[in-house]
């Protein structure tokens, strides 16, 4: 076993131990969290379920889907709710079938429709094409393509689709200059598939796990129903807004080598080629696509007229706006699984871990609300919401990135939504910052594919990360002052 690969078993080891040492600490020891009048001890076993579930999360001790799963043991066992333990299994249990996880699991369908059939990679390629391939066109043609295409299927499935088509690239243009390789060139391509992969997600609801981590919270604790087009106009304009930045930051260091003329454009027409003329699924996970899209912008005209139809299916019943997006989000699938258009062995590839994770997400800060954590919280973190907003938003925006480097996105979103102020623009830019993490291959699983493919060094990563690092929390602060507060 490599040293590196002891040190990570070993980081695992001392988080498995460390997370009940941590709850216990929270639950039994004499503190404040047991003397909240009318409380008892339920902000105690709250605050240690939370302990015990951030540090996992954080060290990976255990996978990430079976940490989210301890509410469903430990708040019925110790009563956090207060109700009984029928009641508080009952309430427990209710996270893990919110709406926005039914919105999450259609838009992985969807995703797994396009990956079967081909059809990210065909709209991939055509963009970079009508970009251009001069060497600097060629770069960011590669950043808006991954970044479209990670608005709508994971992160990951977008990295791994993607750097096939960089390296084949980078094959052609070596070629056209007699063999040379073209280290730093390479380098800021491959960053260009991780970067863009994360920065990507961030466009729209179901993009990453984060965004749905991050609505939730806003419906459940906030009563803040965004709706998907709401969404789009919080995270789509920093897509917009950093992609040249990520650019212009890697084309600082390509420059140094890159190749003069246009070779990539033969790279381009040879895998739209292989591609062949659009089939008949392809059409239609693309009209699946299309007529989906167009349900989630239009959702605040087309809502009101659904909700008295909806209402009389069940007494008391509000059609809120993510069961409405859920309910297309299952339609497209129900389309596409009803067609045989997604096969099986698609959906066997699709990481629904993810939903318990966001089932066990919800569930945090349901017990951290209903275990009377949040008020106790609030108070103690009274100093920070009285700073300006401007010093709260760049505070959030530094830690954030700085911790999503050494932790999972979905482990710091989950976290620190649960700490921080409630206000709404500090709260989006803590969602936004999770998927700004630039400077290690750990970060993300994206910076870890294109940190397999040859051409990037960990010193180059670190340095051009670093960069990226503090112009994204800048970034987002002024964003979140500027723009967000209007928005929200």
């Amino acid at each position: 076993m490599a040293a590196e690969e002891k040190g990570v078993v070993a980081w695992k080891r001392i988080g498995l131990g460390a997370g009940p040492a941590v709850f216990a600490l929270l639950a039994f020891a004499p503190s404040s969290l047991h003397r909240i009048p009318g409380m008892g001890h339920r902000p105690a076993y709250a605050a240690a379920v939370a302990g015990l579930m951030a540090v996992w999360w954080f060290t990976e001790a255990l996978p990430i889907a079976v940490t989210a799963v301890v509410p469903l043991v430990l708040y019925p066992l110790f009563g956090v709710f207060g109700r009984g333990p029928r009641g508080d299994a009952l309430r427990t249990v209710e996270p893990y079938f919110d709406a926005y996880i039914f919105l999450f699991l259609g838009g992985m369908t969807l995703g797994a429709a396009m990956e079967q059939w081909g059809l990210h990679r065909r709209v991939a390629l055509m963009i970079m094409r009508a970009i251009g391939t001069e060497p600097r066109r060629l770069l960011f043609g590669m950043l808006v393509s991954t970044a479209a295409v990670s608005m709508w299927i994971s992160n990951t499935a977008t990295a791994v689709m993607m750097m096939p088509i960089g390296m084949a690239l980078l094959a052609q243009l070596e070629q056209g200059q007699g063999g040379r390789r073209l280290g730093d060139f390479g380098a800021s391509l491959m960053l260009s598939i991780a970067y863009a992969s994360n920065v990507g997600g961030i466009g729209t609801k179901i993009g990453t796990g984060t965004n749905s981590i991050f609505v939730g919270f806003l419906s459940e604790k906030l009563g803040y129903d965004m709706s998907f087009l709401r969404y789009m106009a919080v995270g789509l304009p920093f897509v917009v807004l950093s992609i040249p930045v990520v650019w212009w930051v890697l084309w600082q260091n390509a420059k140094g080598d890159a190749p003069t003329g246009g070779q990539g454009r033969a790279v381009l027409d040879r895998e739209l080629a292989a591609l062949g003329a659009w089939s008949t699924r392809e059409r239609l996970v693309a009209l699946v696509f299309v007529g989906a899209a167009v349900l989630w912008i239009f959702g605040d005209v087309l809502r009101p007229l659904l909700a008295p139809a909806a209402a009389g299916l069940s007494p008391g019943f509000k059609l809120l706006g993510k069961h409405y997006e859920a309910g297309v989000a299952l339609l497209a699938a129900a389309v596409l699984l009803s067609t045989g258009t997604v096969s099986r062995a698609q959906l066997a590839r699709v990481p629904w871990s993810t939903l318990l994770l966001l089932g066990g997400s919800f569930a945090l800060a349901a017990g951290i609300e209903g275990g009377g954590l949040s008020g106790f919280m609030t108070q103690k973190l009274e100093p920070v919401a009285r700073l300006p907003l401007i010093a709260q938003l760049g505070l959030v925006s530094v830690a954030t990135v700085g911790l999503s480097a050494v932790a999972s996105n979905t482990a710091t979103v989950n976290v620190l939504l649960n700490v921080l102020p409630r206000s709404l623009p500090v709260l989006s830019a803590c969602a936004i910052a999770a998927s700004c993490d630039f400077a290690l291959p750990a970060g993300t699983p994206p910076n870890a594919i294109v940190f397999g493919s040859g051409y990037v060094r960990l010193p180059q990563m670190m340095r051009i990360g670093a960069v990226l690092d503090a112009l994204a929390a800048a970034l987002i602060t002024v964003y979140a002052y500027f723009y967000l507060r209007s928005v929200l």
